[in-house]
């Protein structure tokens, strides 16, 4: 008998991945289906829809109870846990539905457990300190699996014991070690290598690889590594064995990219990750102005290697180049190299780059989109009076000529919100977030934005994820640092806190002329009982630009932490006549002034800005 798709649910907090990932494999290897969600959808429209079939559809809902799991009040499990609540009262008494499962030695009497959790029969699967622990452990579970099978809907023959131990992840990932799917292909693209001899090209390269990433994205048979995660591997030696493993997937795609003046050469090969056999190569020595139909044919050729149904939507949408000049295409990749390396600087840059892209083709909604981004990041940090019109205007452009393109929603989303029109910014973020679910801006600017509207329950959900999607970014991080403080997560933030430093100081070394990972590490810093090492940071930070007024806000606030209130307030009472209205939003919530909060200076501060009319904003840390 023929198990049922997603007959077993199994639903867990973040913290428990690892647990649930082995508990996976081995039902899985006993022949049982199983559906976990990979953080893949979460956040928007398509996590909620899919989350909500699963439950429905599924014929037993297994929650792992943890310490982790009970002393997280938010988080997407616990709505995944209501959901299957409210379906267990639909059942009948007679039809098991609910197993819960401790992987410790949570009490059951604990009264953050659901009531209807509380009320049935607990299994245990303590993590064993050897494979044999375990093995026994999941044996047991399987044979209570079983007592389930004929009224469950599952068929007790396939509820098999388990031949040996699931073999442990070396690593888990941010896309998880085990596949969404079993049936889709999994696949990464790793950054191709520069080889024009030129690393001021490294952005074309960069650009080719993301853009392949993008094409076999849209195809629903493939299960792709998301762009940042992939990115991690940019410029170190890696052996494609170990890729696969560290990341869960079958298929590695390397290659590599020379461009010398007109003409363009690029390499690809597809690689088993299981194995390292060869399974496709090929190159390509073209006009430049072939770019784009290599990009298409590589996609091509990947899918017909894989051999994955192209349905005709995806076949067309592969197909459709973003711009008809490759000039336009060339500038709009410089804007991005410029606009990801964060100050206001390179913010101009890439705008120029977008700007001359938008004039080589006026109907390139890529470039529209890019303009916004960085009128609003110029806006939001810097205080420059750009006109929220004019960027709302920009961003409805992009939207104008591709209504399907993500980034363009999340850029009308970061208008809107510096506009305080904030229903209308969440709905757009939803947007983006449905149609590309592995976007960091998305993730990182909603985080954003409800943190300046004081969800934080919700920002520490989206830059969780964000700081998933994107493992090398310090600024999730470090804004987690401060929403984990608030919410009383302290166990996390040593954790998010020293992630958030070493990316900081890695960014330092690639960009010393910008100040923000220094001022951002500044803070971290003192969070983690450092101050003389966030002294020197800060430092660095004003002897880059002592002018930044971002940089000058975020001094204050490590001043505020450090104790030095009097230093803390002359900098903000300078600060406020420069600051934007999203900044003086951010002021009334942002935690690091907390020690001020009291003080009569401070809080002539927060009364002049209530004075004015403009209301809350995106932000400003």
């Amino acid at each position: 008998m023929t198990v049922p798709t997603g007959a077993v649910f199994l639903s867990y907090a973040s913290e428990d991945a690892e647990a649930a990932t082995q508990i996976c494999q081995a039902l899985r290897a006993a022949g049982i289906e199983v559906w976990l969600d990979q953080s893949e959808l979460r956040g928007g429209d398509a996590w909620d829809a899919s989350i909500r079939k699963q439950i429905k559809t599924c014929a037993l809902f297994i929650p792992l109870i943890s310490a982790n799991a009970h002393a997280r009040a938010e988080g997407y499990f616990r709505l995944e846990w209501k959901l299957a609540v409210d379906r267990s009262h639909l059942i009948a008494s007679d039809r098991p539905f609910l197993l819960p499962v401790a992987i410790d030695e949570t009490s059951q009497a604990d009264e953050r457990i659901p009531d209807r959790f509380r009320d049935l029969q607990w299994s245990r699967l303590p993590a064993g300190k050897t494979s044999s622990d375990f093995a026994e452990r999941v044996s047991r579970l399987l044979s209570v699996i079983s007592a389930h099978a004929p009224i469950a809907g599952i068929s007790p023959a396939t509820a098999r014991q388990p031949a040996a131990a699931p073999q442990r992840p070396s690593q888990i990932s941010a896309e998880m070690s085990v596949p969404k799917d079993a049936l889709r292909p999994s696949i990464v693209v790793l950054p191709f290598n520069n080889m024009s001899g030129d690393a001021e090209q490294e952005y074309f390269s960069d650009g080719i690889t993301e853009d392949i990433i993008t094409d076999l994205s849209k195809v629903s048979g493939l299960s792709v590594v998301a762009r940042n995660t992939a990115f991690i591997y940019k410029g170190k030696p890696v052996k494609v064995q170990e890729v696969s493993r560290e990341l869960g997937v079958r298929f590695v795609l390397e290659g590599s990219v020379r461009k010398a003046g007109s003409r363009v050469r690029v390499t690809g090969q597809l690689v088993n990750g299981q194995d390292g056999a060869h399974l496709w190569a090929d190159r390509y020595d073209r006009d430049l102005t072939d770019i784009f139909a290599i990009q298409d044919e590589i996609a091509h050729a990947i899918v017909e290697q894989l051999k994955v149904k192209l349905l005709p939507q995806e076949k067309k949408s592969i197909a459709q180049a973003p711009t008809d000049s490759i000039e336009a295409y060339t500038y709009y990749l410089r804007g991005r190299q410029f606009f990801h390396r964060h100050s206001r600087a390179y913010y101009q840059l890439a705008r120029l780059m977008f700007t001359k892209a938008v004039e080589l083709d006026p109907k390139y909604a890529r470039a529209y989109a890019g303009i916004a981004d960085s009128d609003s990041y110029l806006c939001l940090h810097y205080s420059l009076d750009v006109g929220i019109d004019k960027i709302l205007a920009t961003s409805a452009r992009a939207l104008e000529l591709d209504i399907d393109l993500a980034e363009a929603h999340a850029s009308r989303a970061l208008a809107l919100s510096l506009a305080q029109r904030t229903e209308e910014s969440a709905t757009e973020f939803e947007q983006a977030l449905r149609l590309d679910p592995t976007s960091f801006e998305s993730h990182y600017f909603y985080g954003r934005a409800c943190f300046a509207q004081g969800n934080l329950e919700r920002a520490a959900a989206l830059l969780e994820r964000a700081a998933e999607l994107k493992p090398d970014d310090y600024q999730a991080n470090t804004l987690l640092t401060m929403i984990y403080r608030s919410i009383h997560r302290d166990k996390d933030i040593e954790r998010v806190g020293r992630k958030a430093l070493e990316k900081a100081e890695q960014e330092l070394t690639l960009y010393p002329e910008n100040p923000r990972p220094a001022y951002l590490g500044a803070n971290v810093l003192v969070t983690l009982g450092e101050p003389e090492r966030a002294k020197d940071l800060l430092a660095r930070a004003l002897a880059v630009d002592p002018d930044d007024t971002q940089g000058r806000y975020n001094v204050a606030c490590v001043y505020s932490k450090l104790g030095d209130f009097e230093a803390a307030l002359g900098l903000l009472e300078q600060l406020i006549p420069r600051l934007s209205q999203g900044q003086k939003s951010w002021l009334k919530v942002d935690s690091d002034f907390d020690p001020l909060r009291g003080n009569p200076r401070f809080q002539n501060v927060l009364q002049s800005i209530e004075k004015e009319e403009a209301g809350v904003g995106v932000g400003t840390s």
